[in-house]
């Protein structure tokens, strides 16, 4: 397999409880390995591990800064959640996980001489890969500050409390932070609630001026990123000032399964070639498969994926001839679609002359 697609196998040096339902784990990264692992702030890794006999792979975003020296991500438990609960009630160090190069798009360049003003809106675990951003953006540029709209259902629940407050004390005056709780009661009824549409409105209206804002960033549950853009987007801010970290898609539609369906149909049959690790494969689309991805799989071909929700872009291929429809995209740039990538697991050929490179 490519380098860029290549899992390779780190050990886990340290299982850290960050708060009752999550756990940051940190990686001991190998001298030989130092430069694949090179990353980003805002960037994730895709794990995978088997599980009870299941190939499991998950997408978590890295909470340190590529200047605190150490490759560290945080799993919330979820119910029902295979790996995070392996993750939270299993993992030990010493064991090994497989892991991804680190990926994504959630990022910003940050340069020693810039005095920029950054905002963000984060809820939940959506705050991993805001505070590896934060603590990148303080340290980079000493004229630069941040400003942190932090939602939670209740205090105890916080991820990185203590190590927000501690950044707020390192960079004085800085770096601000809003908490806003579902489940405890604040004396400002500002700070109730949940973050959506109407209480961005407010914050854009009362606690910061977007138009002096230079980046704003967003992660954590669909409905309040959406909430926290149409709020921007409503007050002038332009869109490539807006940068959104999701963790799932949007979710289904019975439009879009309808639409899906029929293209799979149409497809079926169409051989397409399949680049991979500097072969060339020949591949029949299987309608039954529904995409791209699943049925370069199933004749065993090892492309790579990770959420198959076209969110994480690990599927990424970029088509050389033929044409190709996607049923979603939340994980592709304008840029990067203009060069003809597309995303395989929500991909059908809709040409009978497909090539498709990973290598690409």
């Amino acid at each position: 397999m490519s380098a860029k697609n290549d899992f390779h196998r780190l050990r886990v040096a340290q299982v850290r409880r960050e708060t009752s339902d999550a756990v940051s784990i940190l990686f001991d990264v190998p001298n030989d390995l130092a430069d694949r692992f090179v990353f980003r702030p805002g960037q994730y890794l895709t794990l995978r591990t088997d599980i009870a006999g299941e190939d499991v792979r998950r997408n978590y975003s890295i909470c340190a800064s590529p200047l605190d020296g150490e490759l560290r991500v945080v799993v919330k438990m979820l119910a029902g959640g295979t790996f995070s609960t392996f993750a939270n009630e299993t993992l030990k160090v010493g064991d090994e996980i497989e892991v991804l190069p680190a990926a994504g798009h959630f990022t910003a360049l940050f340069t020693p001489d810039a005095a920029r003003h950054y905002a963000a809106f984060a809820a939940g675990s959506g705050i991993t890969p805001i505070l590896s951003l934060i603590k990148t953006a303080l340290m980079t540029e000493p004229e630069s500050r941040f400003t942190l709209f932090y939602g939670n259902r209740m205090s105890g629940r916080v991820l990185f409390l203590e190590e927000l407050y501690a950044i707020k004390n390192r960079y004085m005056g800085r770096l601000e932070v809003f908490h806003f709780l579902t489940m405890e009661e604040e004396d400002v009824d500002l700070f109730n609630g949940r973050l959506d549409r109407a209480k961005c409105d407010r914050i854009l209206a009362s606690l910061i001026d977007p138009a002096e804002v230079d980046i704003f960033f967003a992660c954590g549950p669909e409905g309040m990123m959406e909430a926290a853009e149409q709020a921007l987007l409503a007050r002038g801010v332009p869109e490539d000032r807006i940068l959104l970290e999701r963790f799932s898609s949007a979710g289904s539609s019975t439009v879009l399964d309808e639409i899906a369906s029929a293209r799979a149909a149409a497809a079926a049959g169409r051989n397409m070639a399949v680049v991979l690790d500097g072969r060339k494969f020949t591949v029949p689309f299987d309608a039954d498969q529904g995409n791209i991805l699943d049925s370069v799989r199933k004749l065993g071909v090892p492309a790579p994926y990770a959420c198959k929700g076209g969110v994480c872009a690990t599927c990424r291929a970029k088509v050389v001839t033929g044409k190709v429809d996607m049923r979603l995209n939340y994980g592709l740039t304008k840029d990067e679609l203009a060069q003809g990538y597309v995303l395989t697991c929500q991909a059908t050929p809709s040409s009978d002359d497909v090539t498709i490179s990973y290598d690409a």
